[in-house]
């Protein structure tokens, strides 16, 4: 499968009649805009839609506070705030950081302080726009960014049988 070279053109994106998995990833904003390609259902061999995006992934620790929330609840609030399409936030069972000290959930090597990842997905505006933020509450950890494409279905549209 060829991913696309060149950015399709920006849209709304109209609410749906029924929700599924896939609709709850749209951008919670009323007037928000998430790219859309041109031509979704001109295709009739392919069943799925492929969107640009851009993925922010922020690494802290599970000890990691700012005010009265840890880091990643206050992360993924502020991101909720902006209206971002979505953020997902796993603990990890294992890692290490800059000071190579071994944070495991193994029950005899116990750590109170496990790895953190918060993921959020969005247009490269929306997360560029988040970055400032983010530079305010972060005490410590590391973010990346990576360019993505998302990968959704494309519902077939209603006929009326004449």
């Amino acid at each position: 499968m060829e991913l696309p070279t060149e950015k399709p053109p920006l849209g709304l994106i109209a609410p749906a009649a029924s929700y599924s998995r896939w609709d709850y990833y749209a951008p919670a904003a009323p007037n928000s805009v998430w790219p859309v390609s041109a031509s979704p259902q001109a295709s009739s061999a392919s069943s799925h839609d492929i969107v640009p995006a851009t993925l922010l992934r922020i690494f802290v620790g599970e000890q990691d506070r700012h005010r009265f929330h840890s880091l990643y609840e206050e992360i993924v609030l502020k991101a909720r705030d902006m209206h971002l399409a979505g953020a997902t936030v796993l603990r990890g069972p294992l890692g290490f950081g800059r000071s190579h000290r071994l944070h495991t959930q193994k029950i005899l090597r116990l750590s109170g302080d496990l790895p953190m990842v918060v993921e959020i997905v969005d247009t490269a505006e929306k997360i560029e726009g988040f970055l400032p933020i983010l530079d305010e509450i972060m005490t410590g950890g590391i973010a990346t960014l990576e360019q993505i494409s998302i990968v959704r279905p494309i519902k077939p549209q209603n006929t009326v049988a004449a």
